[in-house]
């Protein structure tokens, strides 16, 4: 060992998941860049009110094919950073859940958007498989309800006009503050109350390291901004992090 091993924290957005095929929102070729009128599409009170954009919003799922998604070089690279025995939580944005598929130890992983790879039940609150419920699009159902009592069906993610998990987000509050070192990857920090992690981060004295294609509100305070491409400079990041404290 070389040096005191530091807690990382590891803040990851959509970026990371770009190089497996899932499109960012805020980015220069984002989907709402694209379709502006997409944001509805997984607004909480459009889509609970108009059954229309639900049957949008469940194309959408569907032809996104984010559950046949496959893990890239940047989530690997976070699984090796784990797996070198250096202290690692990651803290993601992204609902696709291929940290996870990637090998990183899922109680390792706080998803502070939820996930998409299930849904539930507005009313009885029954949980399902995304899997299932895209099968029924796929057969014919444009808007599946609820098997269990027939209500609407929902993926179990934070979906635009909704509140983070209070107590998700005080763990991740937790983490940030305690940790060494805060990487932020592949996110524009431009989005509260996560934008703060990286803020109370650095005040509670974690160096923090940026690597986004774009410019941040945080790039003044990171002491090293990283804009390659993420699934070429993470792993990179990786290795130097390794020799330096293993």
């Amino acid at each position: 060992m070389n040096a005191k091993r530091p807690l990382i924290a590891v803040l990851t957005g959509a970026g990371i998941s770009t190089d497996s095929g899932i499109p960012d929102y805020r980015g220069p070729n984002g989907l709402w860049r694209r379709e502006p009128d997409a944001e509805k599409l997984v607004t909480i009170g459009p889509y609970l009110a108009d059954p229309e954009i639900r049957r949008r919003s469940w194309l959408m799922r569907a032809e996104a094919g984010a559950l046949a998604a496959e893990p890239n070089a940047g989530h690997r690279a976070l699984v090796g950073l784990e797996r070198s025995g250096l202290p690692v939580r990651v803290l993601t944005q992204n609902v696709d859940g291929l940290h996870q598929r990637a090998g990183q130890t899922p109680r390792k992983v706080l998803e502070l958007h939820g996930t998409a790879r299930e849904v539930q039940c507005t009313r009885c609150r029954a949980v399902s498989t995304m899997a299932e419920a895209l099968a029924r699009v796929a057969a014919g159902e444009p808007d599946p309800a609820c098997r269990a009592c027939g209500a609407v069906l929902r993926p179990r993610t934070v979906m635009f006009g909704e509140e983070l998990d209070p107590d998700l987000l005080q763990q991740a509050d937790t983490i940030a503050r305690a940790c060494d070192l805060f990487i932020a990857v592949g996110t524009s920090l431009q989005v509260f109350p996560v934008a703060a992690l990286p803020f109370n981060a650095v005040r509670t004295g974690a160096r923090l390291i940026v690597v986004n294609a774009e410019p941040t509100p945080f790039d003044e305070a990171a002491e090293e901004v990283v804009r390659e491409p993420i699934s070429a400079a993470l792993p990179a990041l990786v290795r130097r992090l390794v020799a330096r404290y293993v």
